[in-house]
């Protein structure tokens, strides 16, 4: 079981939508955890919204500081991704494990202002990159890849331009 952290800077949609998607596309291989350098404290309500209309489990998730992942009990990581531009910049802490880390940037749905149209149409947008990203993920044969060339595909996975998928 591989261990993955989705960081950004408030764990309140992107990092929380890529805990959910992984924990379904990755069941029995991977568990996902979220977290933020500053959350703010709760899950953002169109989050939720698109998830519970996805048949995702919502009950479980949470906003946390990432610090709970860099204490001495937390789950040893193998993965650690940014999905933000923020959390990518900024200083991190010492991952227990030393994970392999990517950035798979996002735009932030939270941010765009509009109508009820609009913004869910921006959740959409950002499930919808990290879904496709995902999925390439889980699908990565872990077990024929050297150190290097893992890396090398973990960056590149955030940097694919992807078509749309089904499930949004």
């Amino acid at each position: 079981m591989f261990n993955v952290l989705f960081l950004c800077t408030g764990n309140s949609a992107r990092s929380i939508i890529a805990e959910a998607i992984l924990n379904r596309l990755g069941m029995g291989k991977f568990k996902a955890y979220s977290a933020g350098s500053h959350p703010r404290g709760a899950v953002n309500p169109m989050t939720t919204s698109l998830l519970d209309r996805l048949n995702y489990v919502t009950a479980d998730l949470r906003s946390k500081d990432w610090a709970e992942f860099a204490a001495p009990d937390a789950p040893k990581l193998d993965f650690v991704f940014t999905v933000c531009d923020k959390a990518a910049a900024e200083m991190c802490p010492i991952w227990p494990g030393q994970p392999m880390s990517a950035h798979w940037g996002v735009p932030d749905p939270a941010d765009v202002e509009g109508d009820e149209i609009t913004r869910l149409a921006a959740f959409r947008e950002a499930y919808r990159q990290l879904y496709n990203r995902i999925d390439i993920f889980v699908n990565l044969p872990m077990g024929s890849l050297d150190e290097l060339s893992l890396q090398q595909q973990l960056q590149d996975i955030g940097q694919t331009t992807l078509p749309p998928t089904k499930d949004a």
